[in-house]
Formats: C-alpha cells, structure tokens, sequence
C-alpha cells in the first residue's frame, strides 16, 4: 500500500477538500485526486463522494480512516527507528577530574576527526569514582590514576612526574634547589589524603625526620592547584596538572636536593570481560605522545 496515498486520503479527510490537502502537501490539486484515485483502486472501495467542488466522506471512508492513521503512524515510527539505529555511536569516557581538565582537551578534536560519527560523552570525578562506574558499566571505560580490582583490567600509559610546584613571586624561586626542611617551613596543600601519591609525599618528609606544615587538605589536585595560583602555599602536583600554568608561568617548578623522583600512574581501565576497543586504543596512542 503507497504511503502517499494513505497521507493524501488523511489530509482530505482532515482539511475536507482536495485544493487544501493539495497546498498543505505540496502539492497540484490533480496529483492529490490521482493518489486518492490510485488508493481507492488499491482497496477497491469509494472513500469520498464527489459533487462538483464539494466532497464528503463515504461510510467505509469513515471506516478506514482510523486504520489508515495507524498505518502512517506505524511507518513514521519504523522511520524514526531506523534512524535512530544509524545515529552515531555514543562512547561514554570516564575520566578522573584534572585529566579532563588538562589533557583531553588536546587530545579530542584529533579523536573526532578520526571518528566522525562517534558522539561522546564524557564523565568526570575521583578515580575511585570512575572505577566505580566502570564496573557498574556507566562508562566503556576510564582514564584515570592507578586503581585495581578484580573485575577490571588496566593499560599503563604513562607515568607522570610529581614536582614541587610555587606560585609567582615565591620565596623558593630565588633558590636554585631546596631541602625537605625548608619546605616543611612553608605551608603546603596535600590533596587526596590516604592515596598513593599522598602516601609517597607523606614519606618523603617522614624519612627526613621532619613534619610537613600541611596548611590544606583537599579531596583533588585540580583544587589544590587553584589555591597554589592563589598563594594559599605550595603543593606537590604532577605535570599533566600544571602543564598549562608552567607554560604561561602561572606557576612554577621548584627542584628538591637531593633530586626526589615521584611519578604517579595514569591508567586506561576496563572491565575483563568487555573487549578493548578501537577508541581505547587511539586514546591511549595520543595520550602517550602528551606525557
């Protein structure tokens, strides 16, 4: 049955006259009677009974008119269906809150020039957040500081250098290095109490027998960052954080002696038993050229 036709025989019903349904749709007046024609052939009934200029609708019209507005309903909702299975595919990224910031910015518009029709979205919080929503399979997968649990796999992808890191005008930047003392004399702002990376800090000046001069604690080192660019203290920060305010000399790297090295982890997880993907593999290309 031609769709045209049941749209023709539905619009003459519904504006009650051939010229109206012919200028509504576009169009002749003759192209609208020959599809009410070619319908009335098709089911071998008489929709409308015609006298002169004036029309009305014939009983078994009236019958078929509700059935006839199914019928294009059903075929506009198995349109918008197909169309809807053609949309781009959706990748939903989870990723820890100062990688989003700082670093896939850079990396995104190549990924969507890569994959044209791939819409994404992305998802940021704590690592232990986005660990949480990969299992729970609310993103297809994360990228974020080291985290493990049985259900996931991880891809290292890099390691990212921890540096001291001093706001403009700083008392330390006229030294060439500075001591583990002299920064416990200065107030310092720790972020994610109880993780490795704070785990390693807090050593360092555990080793040194001396006790940091913790003036904040902050649950990110986005935030931690913030407050170094305010002069609230200064702050242990890996690059991919203060890349950007380095670079403009917002901010600025101090180094230690003796030379301290720590490195935290960026990390790519997935779950097990979910393949990896193309997406995860161009991310984790481009990701490793930024380190």
């Amino acid at each position: 049955m031609n769709i045209e036709n049941i749209e023709a025989f539905l619009y003459v019903c519904q504006l009650g006259s051939f010229n109206k349904a012919a200028e509504a749709l576009y169009l002749t007046q003759p192209s609208v009677t020959a599809r009410i024609q070619s319908l009335e052939r098709e089911i071998n009934m008489k929709l409308f009974h015609r006298n002169g200029n004036k029309i009305s609708i014939t009983e078994k019209g009236e019958y078929f008119f509700p059935h006839a507005q199914k019928i294009l309903q059903a075929y506009q909702e198995a349109k918008y269906g197909l169309n809807q299975v053609i949309i781009p595919y959706e990748l939903v990224i989870g990723s820890a809150l100062s990688i989003s910031n700082n670093i896939l910015p850079d990396i995104l518009p190549a990924f969507k020039s890569e994959f044209k029709d791939v819409r994404i979205k992305m998802v940021t919080g704590h690592s232990k957040d986005i660990l949480h929503k990969v299992i729970n399979k609310e993103v297809d997968f994360g990228i974020v500081r080291t985290e493990t649990h049985p259900q996931v796999k991880s891809t290292r992808l890099y390691h990212d250098p921890i540096s001291l890191i001093v706001p403009k005008g700083h008392d330390f930047l006229e030294k060439e290095k500075v001591t583990v003392e002299e920064i416990s004399k200065h107030p310092l702002i720790f972020f994610d109490y109880g993780s490795m990376d704070w785990l390693m800090i807090h050593r360092l000046f555990l080793s040194n027998n001396v006790n940091p001069n913790i003036y904040l604690e902050v649950d990110n080192m986005e935030t931690a960052k913030n407050l170094v660019l305010e002069g609230l203290g200064i702050s242990f920060l890996p690059e991919h954080c203060v890349r950007k305010e380095l670079a403009n000399e917002e901010l600025f790297r101090v180094e230690m002696e003796p030379h301290v090295k720590i490195n935290i982890s960026i990390d790519c997880i997935y779950l097990k038993d979910k393949p990896k993907s193309v997406f995860m593999d161009f991310l984790e290309t481009k990701l490793f050229e930024q380190k």
